[in-house]
C-alpha cells in the first residue's frame, strides 16, 4: 500500500503529461481540506507527501501554552515537553496526526473531488501549452463519438470538438473514421472543450492547397481570396510573384492531380481556380469564368460592378440557383449586377430617350448628363442643383438647373402612373448579388429555366 499511491501518481503523470509536483501539490491540498473537515477548520494542518514511503503525512501545529483554552490551536507545556524536550512557552509545535486512512468516507470523497478538479485544471494547462502554437493548422484525428450533433475527435493526447455548424453537409462519419480538420480555436478552459475544429471555413481550403502546392508553401504563389459554399462549390483567386510561374497551373497540377487531391478531401466540392487581378473589371471577368464577359462598368464609390454578358452566356454567368455570381461577389467583396447584352442595350436606349423627352432638353445636354451618370429622367429628377452644377459644359444657371430637374420629374411621374394603370407589358429581371453567401437570386429574361451544367473538373475553363 505504501508504493500504491506513488505508482498511481507516476502513471497519471506519464499518461496525462501532468507535472508531478503539481499533482502531488493537488493531492496534499485535497488531503489537508479533508482533514480540516474532520478535525476542525481552525486547526492549522499541513499535508506532506513522503516520497520514500509513498504516502501522505498529516501534521498539526499548535501554540505551547500553560493552560489549554482551545485544543485545536493550543497544546499544554507538559504535553509539548513530552514530544520535544527543548520546547519553550509560546513556540509553534508541529506533531504528526493519525493516518490519512482514518479520515473517514465523507472526507475521503471530498479529497477525491478536489484531486479530480486539480487534475482537470492541470490537464487543461498541458493541452493549452501543447496546442496553442498549432492554432491555424490542419490536424488529424479519429472520430470518437457524437454529442447532440457535435463530433468528438480524438487527437491522441486529448479530444477536440467539431461542432455541427462546422461539419460538411451531406457527409456522415462513423466512430473510428479518420478525419482531417482545421484547428480554429484553442481555449484555456477546464470545463468547456478546449480545441475547436472546422471543415467549412475558408482557411481549411487555403491550408489544403498549401499542403498540395509547393509554390504556395514557398510563397511564390499566393492565395488572394477564397469563397466557399461548403460541400458544393468554391472559388479561389491566386497570383504569382514570378512572371514565369502560372499560378493557376501550379494549383491545378499535372493532369489536375493537385486540385483533385483537395477536391477528394472535401468530398467532391467543385473548385474554380481563377487568376487574381488588382483591376476589378478584369478580376470579375476571371471570377465569372467559364462565362464570357462583354462589358464591365465599375462603380468604385459604391463598390458595385455592372457585368454585361452575351445573351447565351447569361445562365452560365449566373450559375445554378445564382451560385456562380454569388461566389464571385463574395470573392471580390463587391456587389455584382449581371445583365444580358439585349437587356443592357434596351436600358441604355430607353434611359437616353427619357432624357431627350424632358422639356427644354437637347441632345448635347442629354449626352453630357448621360456621360456623368444620369442615365434616365428618373435619376435626373432625384438629383440636386449642386450635383448638376459640377458638370462641365452644361452652362446653365441655378434657376435653369432647378427648372430642368423639375421638368425631369414630370415625365418620370407620368411614366410611373402609366405603368401602374396599364400594367407591365414585359417582365424583365436582372441578376444582382452582393458580397454575401445568402444574397437572393434573380434571373434575367434571357436565362433558360434550367441552366446548363458547368465544368465539374475543378479546372478553370
Amino acid at each position: 500500500m505504501i508504493s500504491e499511491l506513488k505508482r498511481i501518481i507516476d502513471q497519471i503523470c506519464r499518461d496525462k503529461g501532468i507535472n508531478r509536483d503539481l499533482l502531488i501539490e493537488a493531492i496534499e491540498e485535497a488531503v489537508m481540506s479533508a482533514a480540516k473537515k474532520k478535525y476542525g477548520h481552525r486547526r492549522e494542518i499541513e499535508a506532506r507527501f513522503n516520497d520514500e514511503l509513498g504516502e501522505i503525512e498529516l501534521f498539526q501545529f499548535r501554540t505551547v501554552v500553560e493552560e489549554v483554552g482551545d485544543e485545536q490551536t493550543e497544546i499544554s507545556y507538559e504535553e509539548a515537553r513530552a514530544l520535544d524536550p527543548e520546547v519553550e512557552m509560546g513556540d509553534e509545535l508541529g506533531s504528526k496526526m493519525d493516518s490519512v486512512a482514518d479520515l473517514g468516507r465523507i472526507a475521503a470523497q471530498s479529497a477525491k473531488q478536489v484531486i479530480i478538479q486539480k487534475m482537470k485544471e492541470a490537464e487543461s494547462d498541458v493541452v493549452f501549452e501543447m496546442f496553442k502554437e498549432r492554432k491555424g493548422d490542419i490536424v488529424n484525428g479519429i472520430v470518437q463519438r457524437f454529442e447532440r450533433g457535435n463530433m468528438i475527435v480524438n487527437l491522441g493526447r486529448t479530444d477536440a470538438i467539431l461542432p455541427a455548424r462546422e461539419q460538411m453537409p451531406r457527409k456522415s462519419y462513423r466512430q473510428g473514421d479518420r478525419i482531417r480538420a482545421y484547428l480554429i480555436d484553442v481555449r484555456h478552459s477546464a470545463k468547456d472543450p478546449q480545441l475547436i475544429l472546422s471543415r467549412t471555413c475558408n482557411e481549411f481550403l487555403t491550408k489544403l492547397f498549401a499542403l498540395e502546392v509547393p509554390e504556395i508553401a514557398e510563397g511564390i504563389v499566393r492565395i488572394m481570396g477564397v469563397a466557399r459554399e461548403p460541400g458544393s462549390r468554391a472559388k479561389i483567386a491566386v497570383s504569382s510573384i514570378e512572371t514565369d510561374v502560372d499560378p493557376v497551373g501550379a494549383c491545378v497540377g499535372m493532369k489536375g492531380s493537385r486540385v483533385q487531391n483537395v477536391v477528394q478531401e472535401l468530398q467532391g466540392e467543385k473548385i474554380d481556380i481563377v487568376p487574381w487581378s488588382p483591376d476589378p473589371a478584369r478580376f470579375v471577368s476571371n471570377a465569372l469564368s467559364p462565362a464570357q464577359v462583354s462589358l464591365v462598368v465599375v462603380d468604385e464609390e459604391n463598390k458595385t460592378l455592372l457585368v454585361v454578358v452575351p445573351d447565351d452566356q447569361l445562365s452560365l454567368a449566373i450559375g445554378r440557383q445564382g451560385q456562380n455570381v454569388r461566389l464571385a461577389s463574395a470573392l471580390l467583396s463587391w456587389r455584382i449586377d449581371v445583365k444580358s447584352e439585349s437587356r443592357y442595350t434596351r436600358s441604355i436606349e430607353e434611359g437616353f430617350q427619357s432624357l431627350l423627352d424632358i422639356a427644354g432638353m437637347n441632345e448635347k445636354r442629354a449626352e453630357l448628363l448621360y456621360d456623368n451618370g444620369f442615365s434616365s429622367a428618373t435619376e435626373l429628377a432625384a438629383a440636386s442643383v449642386d450635383d448638376l452644377r459640377e458638370i462641365a459644359g452644361l452652362n446653365l444657371g441655378e434657376e435653369e438647373l432647378a427648372a430642368l430637374i423639375a421638368a425631369a420629374a414630370k415625365p418620370a411621374a407620368a411614366l410611373k402612373e402609366s405603368a401602374d394603370t396599364a400594367g407591365v407589358e414585359e417582365s424583365v429581371e436582372t441578376k444582382s448579388v452582393e458580397a454575401t453567401p445568402t444574397a437572393p437570386a434573380a434571373v434575367d429574361e434571357a436565362a433558360p429555366a434550367t441552366p446548363p451544367e458547368e465544368d465539374d473538373s475543378g479546372e478553370r475553363s
